[in-house]
């Protein structure tokens, strides 16, 4: 009966929680659920409390009615850290926020004053991230570190003298996420390439593929000026430490300015950015080059990317993964393909084809050649490397790809091979391979680029074969 009476009458935000002990605990749970459903529909802040008031667990969320309601759902598993919360939860207070950004930076303050017992990452021994823009370069760089006064690391510690530093943040992955979504819109770059601003290098430079999915623009390439990118890094600077009212109404009064003053170009940069900022919620579409069928072979890209740089022991994040295959037909008709993606999505715009014009029945050989054609560039110093080169095959492969390699004045950062049947990973530099499990989510990534290259193999080798029977007839 109790249940039914909370179930009918209405709960305002307002109203104060019954003494502890007197409810039930699916009571509580129905009556904190209904009260979380009543919050305001938007980004902001939720502090879970226990029946003395005190702050017990701190979270963000993009949208407060249906992140803060999900722990009150009797089916819900919050995992071995959390679930013994819902035994002392009592009440909760939130914080509306602008963006889910600004919900991010107040989560981070909030978990340092009043450290939450279970916000379970408090108690890891991993030092917390932080986030930094150098100031001493011509064009500003944007990067992540654990070791924000470079000790032990002399290039680190030379980047950070006069650096902005923001933090420390209490979720690195967070953090990251945030990062990649704010390139959208301010365009800085995130590589380690020491550009000097009037560099005639520049100019044949090819950049890295955030250049070609606009989420770059490429002083390494000499695309944008000294001071015209140095202006998209401060208002960037300017973002994180204001609310985002107040920097769209700063733009658009910056953009009406340009127009009068017949800068249209200027103008209309100024405006996609603040398009950008209106839609930082959202995520990628076929508008921006990706692939949504394959998409869904990976569910959780970021964490598949995160167990894959801990299999392959990389200290920097990874964001591109090309993947190489080669398709034949008793010997007739070899090609190759490369395919790319970005941040664990497909990439068509950088997917390529290559018909072998060296051998015909020879798979390392193959591999030589396109691994030689495709990363020449790269190896003489004028384009990136992508951070992972996925080879398919097993040692022998592999072994071909670092023999056409080891050729070029410049080494990628990490080559690797995958194994049919067994999945296998085989790693440069390494005598054993790495075995995974089948679930692991870095491996199904992998098999995921694999299969696409593959695909896209086996359809050039059928359009070969298809043009080549009809010249026959």
């Amino acid at each position: 009966m109790a249940d039914d009476n909370i179930r009918d009458r209405d709960i305002s935000l307002s109203d104060p929680p019954p003494p502890w002990g007197t409810e039930s605990f699916d009571q509580r749970m129905l009556r904190l659920n209904k009260r979380a459903r009543a919050l305001p529909d938007q980004p902001g802040i939720y502090l879970m409390k226990d029946a003395a008031g005190v702050v017990i667990y701190i979270g963000k969320a993009l949208r407060l009615p249906d992140r803060v309601s999900s722990y009150f759902v009797t089916s819900t598993d919050l995992g071995f850290h959390k679930q013994p919360m819902l035994d002392v939860v009592h009440d909760f207070d939130f914080l509306v926020c602008e963006s889910e950004w600004e919900a991010l930076l107040t989560e981070n303050r909030l978990i340092k004053d009043t450290k939450p017992r279970f916000n379970v990452r408090l108690i890891d021994d991993k030092t917390f991230p932080y986030l930094v823009v150098t100031t001493r370069e011509d064009f500003a760089r944007v990067f992540v570190t654990r070791n924000p006064t470079g000790a032990g690391d002399d290039e680190t510690r030379e980047l950070l003298k006069g650096a902005k530093v923001f933090g420390p943040f209490a979720n690195a992955g967070a953090l990251r996420e945030a990062v990649q979504v704010l390139q959208r819109v301010f365009k800085f770059r995130t590589c380690k390439l020491d550009i000097i601003d009037g560099d005639e290098k520049n100019k044949f430079f090819r950049p890295c593929l955030l250049y070609n999915i606009n989420q770059c623009t490429a002083p390494c390439a000499a695309k944008i000026g000294k001071d015209e990118y140095a202006a998209d890094v401060d208002r960037f600077v300017k973002f994180l430490g204001t609310k985002q009212s107040v920097m769209l109404r700063e733009l658009r009064d910056e953009m009406e300015k340009a127009s009068k003053e017949l800068r249209f170009e200027k103008a209309a940069s100024l405006r996609d950015q603040i398009r950008a900022i209106e839609r930082l919620a959202e995520r990628g579409t076929t508008a921006q080059g990706w692939q949504p069928e394959t998409e869904a072979l990976i569910f959780e890209p970021e964490k598949a990317l995160k167990s894959l740089q801990k299999t392959l022991d990389l200290e920097d994040e990874i964001r591109c993964i090309e993947g190489i295959d080669i398709a034949h037909l008793q010997g007739n008709e070899t090609v190759g393909s490369k395919v790319c993606f970005i941040d664990g999505r497909p990439f068509k715009n950088e997917y390529r084809r290559f018909k072998i014009q060296t051998v015909d029945n020879d798979d390392y050989s193959s591999i030589r050649e396109v691994v030689s054609r495709r990363y020449r560039e790269a190896g003489d110093g004028n384009e990136l490397f992508p951070d992972v080169i996925l080879i398919d095959g097993g040692l022998g492969q592999l072994h071909a790809a670092l023999e056409a390699f080891a050729s070029l004045q410049r080494k990628p950062p990490m080559v690797i091979s995958l194994a049919k049947k067994e999945e296998l990973v085989y790693v440069q530099q390494r005598s054993e391979p790495i075995r995974l499990g089948r679930e692991n989510l870095g491996l199904k990534l992998l098999q995921s680029i694999r299969d696409e290259a593959h695909r896209f193999a086996q359809h050039y080798h059928h359009v070969l074969r298809r043009k080549k029977t009809l010249e026959e007839d």
